[in-house]
């Protein structure tokens, strides 16, 4: 069985996010999916079943949470441990690796709830703007 690389250890090479063959993008898309970061999120407090995670993550459809489940523990952010009982028993928690991005993915939720109301106001603005300025290319094409 191959080991995983050490936690923090140097790359083999310079990892590059802006080129398009560098698998550190793999790792940005795998997180920055809202169900990603908001079932990592709800998993920092501690293991949860799946149905717990669906009554926390609201929106979120049974095929959606399984999908992304399995992503997250292909790729070794979330660990799935089976019980072995009957009716069925599986917990989901953050790997140590998913513990070490918890921290930050939270810290993103936090900032989202500080200034949705202040993105709330500006995509506001824009769709106002834009809807205004189509009203007055259509009043223009008529008059033409």
């Amino acid at each position: 069985m191959k080991l995983p690389p050490q936690a923090g250890a140097p790359p083999a090479s310079n990892p590059d996010v802006f080129d398009a063959s560098c698998s550190a993008r793999h790792a940005l898309e795998l997180i920055s999916t809202k169900w990603a970061i908001l079932i990592m999120s709800a998993l920092a407090a501690g293991p949860m079943r799946n149905g717990a995670l669906l009554r926390k993550i609201e929106g979120i459809s049974q095929k959606m949470l399984t999908q992304t489940l399995k992503d997250l523990e292909r790729n070794g952010l979330v660990q799935r441990h089976d019980h072995q009982t009957n009716p069925p028993h599986v917990e989901y928690s953050l790997s140590s690796v998913g513990l070490s991005l918890s921290e930050t993915l939270i810290s993103l939720d936090r900032w989202a709830e500080r200034n949705f109301p202040e993105l709330d106001y500006f995509r506001e603005q824009y769709d106002a703007a834009a809807s205004e300025a189509k009203a007055a290319r259509r009043r223009k094409v008529r008059l033409a």
